[in-house]
Formats: structure tokens, sequence, C-alpha cells
């Protein structure tokens, strides 16, 4: 894990605000001339016979239009009162909203979760059973001190506890081998979206809108409009996009913000798969009626990284109830069998389950077909699931178009990392709000920060469990010897 400094902004450098580049037979932006920051959309006269594209139909026409935009610059002074929108309700801009509202900032959450917020801090919970399943986010780790002095503050309300299952590692056939205790693994008490659905209870100025799909953003009047398909959802002084994947490219691709949507293009992403499986009786194990530990990565089986008891793991005090179990493929996998994430085809759901129940047979050493069945299944795809290439940096932030990007993929892939960002952006804002005389250029971040791979596993990163993992790994390969 990277440790983070306090932004020095002088260190950045600014790229210049793109020049206008649509066709002339395309919709263009017009520059500002009436110096309030209103941006005016023009046609020019042959654009009537253009025959209208689809809305982002592939990667390459997206590019071309994000880089193709006019750069909004405001130039209005900001409001008396400002007022923030972020755009996406996972633990990013959670603790977006919650940092500008310690700094006396009002912010709205839009979010499209239905059943609560926490993007993939999700947790999906069945009833009568109750059957119980963390289906994205497992489980964290506390590294850095300013995540330390928040998590304590998690511990205390009870929201967060310590995970003290056995964690290790499963390597095909049947052999684990635990993890030491140390460094200590951390749960949300009640699955992680508990957490992310408790974390807002005590701010004062923070207005939560959901299930909402911010579907186009428009600068007007100095101000950002936002629209779910075609109802307005109100105007704002800044935007913070809190998501990723192609909907926020989509997003983007007409907004006016090219240097942030150029940053947003560069990510990539891995694709995996979540089973949610319920059995009657505990998992067997070779030599045991029952598997020695509560969560594993899973090592030499192509369809499965990931495999957690999330019974034992939530519901501790709850004997003899269903056992119910996350598993996760592994990327690879992943993308062999990447289907829109909407409309998962009932062909492809069926193999996905088979190999993967396959998959979980063979990690436990278990002979054909011995795998009991679960009587309850639940098969997800997470088609943007971690990043897979990372900037490197808390935050990116463009003050003239006023807009700015929080996540955990700018710093890693895991919640740590998107705490730290969603903290960093709303500093960064109230900064900019609160600093009307400096030159907008000097709060200029990430705009043209290059990217670098990231390392990890299949479902995430994990600062302080690297040297645990080593370790296995030299012991497995010892053993194959």
């Amino acid at each position: 894990m990277v440790a983070l400094q306090p932004l020095n902004l002088k260190n950045w450098k600014v790229l210049p605000l793109a020049p206008c580049a649509w066709p002339s037979t395309s919709p263009v932006l017009s520059r500002c001339s009436c110096g309030n920051g209103t941006v005016k959309m023009q046609k020019s006269s042959s654009s009537k016979n253009r025959r209208k594209s689809s809305y982002g139909t592939s990667r390459r026409s997206i590019l071309k239009k994000s880089f193709n935009q006019e750069q909004v610059t405001f130039t209005s002074p900001l409001s008396d009162d400002p007022n923030v929108a972020i755009i996406g309700g996972g633990i990013a801009g959670i603790i977006c909203a919650i940092f500008l509202d310690k700094r006396g900032v009002r912010s709205t959450l839009f979010d499209t979760g239905i059943h609560g917020l926490g993007g993939r801090m999700g947790t999906r919970v069945i009833d009568p059973h109750p059957l119980i399943f963390d289906h994205a986010a497992q489980f964290f780790t506390v590294n850095d001190s300013r995540f330390a002095e928040l998590f304590n503050a998690w511990m205390d309300k009870g929201l967060v506890l310590e995970w003290k299952g056995t964690i290790g590692e499963l390597h095909s056939g049947g052999n684990f081998v635990p993890f030491l205790p140390s460094p200590p693994k951390y749960i949300a008490t009640n699955g992680m979206r508990f957490l992310a659905d408790s974390l807002l209870s005590e701010t004062r100025m923070v207005n939560v809108v959901r299930p909402c799909w911010i579907s186009k953003l428009e600068p007007f009047n100095g101000m950002w409009h936002l629209s779910e398909n075609g109802k307005p959802c109100g105007k704002f002084d800044a935007i913070v996009i809190a998501h990723n994947g192609k909907c926020a490219n989509r997003l983007l691709m007409t907004s006016g913000l090219p240097l942030i949507a150029k940053q947003m293009k560069r990510l990539e992403l891995s694709s995996i798969w979540a089973l949610l499986a319920a059995f009657e009786d505990p998992l067997p194990f070779p030599g045991s009626t029952e598997v020695p530990f509560e969560g594993a990565f899973v090592r030499g089986i192509d369809s499965v990284s990931w495999m957690a008891n999330n019974t034992k793991k939530l519901l501790t005090s709850q004997n003899g109830s269903p056992h119910c179990w996350t598993f996760l493929s592994t990327a690879a996998y992943g993308k062999q069998n990447k289907v829109p994430q909407e409309n998962i085809p009932t062909a492809t759901a069926a193999k996905v389950n088979d190999g993967m129940l396959e998959g979980i047979e063979a990690a436990l050493g278990l002979s054909k077909g011995s795998l009991p069945k679960p009587f309850y299944t639940r098969l997800q795809l997470w088609g943007a699931a971690l990043p897979t290439n990372t900037p490197g940096i808390p935050c990116i932030f463009d003050p003239f178009g006023r807009a700015g990007i929080c996540g955990d993929w700018l710093l890693g892939s895991n919640i740590e990392a998107a705490v730290l960002s969603g903290m960093a952006l709303a500093n960064h804002i109230a900064d900019y709000f609160q600093s009307p005389e400096i030159d907008r250029a000097e709060f200029a971040v990430g705009l043209n920060q290059e990217f670098q791979p990231l390392e990890g596993h299949d479902i995430g990163q994990f600062p302080g469990l690297e040297s645990e993992i080593k370790m296995n790994e030299d012991q497995a390969y010892e053993l194959a010897k």
C-alpha cells in the first residue's frame, strides 16, 4: 500500500484546456463568453442529415466523443451556500459526503441501489431462514493511520468487528494452509451493507436520493444541472463521480469534461462472478466432517478464487443454521464468460453455476459428484468488479469544470483505498470553495497522471497481508516438490 502524503498541489502539472475539436457536422459546445459560466449547445445546419448514432455503442466511439469535447469553464462565483452532487453511493462516495459535511459543505448523494447504499459493499439477506451473504467485499485490513482513526470510531459504535475465524489458502486437492492471526481482518457487524447504510446517520448536510440513475450532466448559468432520463434532479456548484465502468463513461461522454473523461477511460476493470449458495449441512473436507476454515483464497482452480462461510462469519451465535457460502470466480474465468450483467443468458448462468460448483469440489479435494447440493443458489456478475490499473493518487479534480473523481481504483482495490480517496476529494473541494482568491489552476489534480498496472488478488488488495501470502506460497511450493 502506498503511504499517502498531504496533497502538494504545486507539484502537479496542469494540462491546458482542450480546444474544441468537434467536426463541423456534429453538435458543438461554444466557448463561454457571457461571463457567468454558461455553456450553450449549437448545431450546424448540416447536422439534420446526419444519422443519429447509438448511445455509447463502442469503447472507440466513446473515446472519440470524450476527447473531442469542449472544456466547460465556470467563471461565475460560487453560490453563497454551495452544494455538491455526488454520483455513486459506494464507500468512496459516502465518505466524500461525510467529510464535506464535516467541512460545512452541503451535498446530495445519488445512488442506484434499491436495497441500500454501499455499491460493492453489498449484503444480500434472504428471509425467512435467514440466509445472509456478503456478495462482493469480503473483509478489510487497516494500514493507514487516517483510516485507522475513522475505523476506531466505527469500532466504538459497534459497526465493525474483527473476523477471528480461520482464514488461509486452499490449494487444489484440499491442501489448506491457514494464515497467522496478524494482521487483523475486519468485517461489518451485520454485513457490509449494514456499515454503508449506517455511516450517514449523524450527518446534518447530506441528502440521499435513491434509487436514482443520473443519466445527464449539463452546465448552465454557472451550475451543473443533473437529470434522470429527462427528469430534473437539481442544480449543483460541483459534481463528484464516485462510480466507474461503462455507466460513468457514458455519463461523461458529452459532459464537457474531456480531461476527467480521459482519465476515467484509462481505467481497466475485471469481471468476477459471485455464486451465493446455501447448504443444509457443513461442507465436507477430506478426513473431516467439516472444512477447517471460514474463508480461503483458492489456488489452482480456474473457476474459483475465494470462498467464505457467511453464516459463521456473521451469525456466530446461531448454531444449526443453514451454511451460507459466497464463492467468487477468478478474473480470468469472469473474462472467459463475460456477458451483459443486466441480461445474463440462461445457458451462461447454468454453465457458470456448474463450473464454479465443480471447481469448489476440486478445491476441497472431494470426489466428483460428492459435493452436497445447495438448496439455494443465486448467481451475480460483477461486470466492473475491480481495477487492474491505477494512477496511484487519492483523487482527481478539474477546477475549471468544478468536477472530481474518487474511488478505490485511484489508489488500489480495497475499502481502505476507497475511504482515503473519498476523504481526500472532500477536503480538496472544501479547500477550493474556501479559497476564492487563489488561481484555480492550483487546484488541478491528477488530470494527466499516468496509470500503472495494479497487483493483488482477484478479489482485491489487503494491506499487511502480503507477507503471509508470500510465506504460504513458499510453503506450498516446498510441499509440491
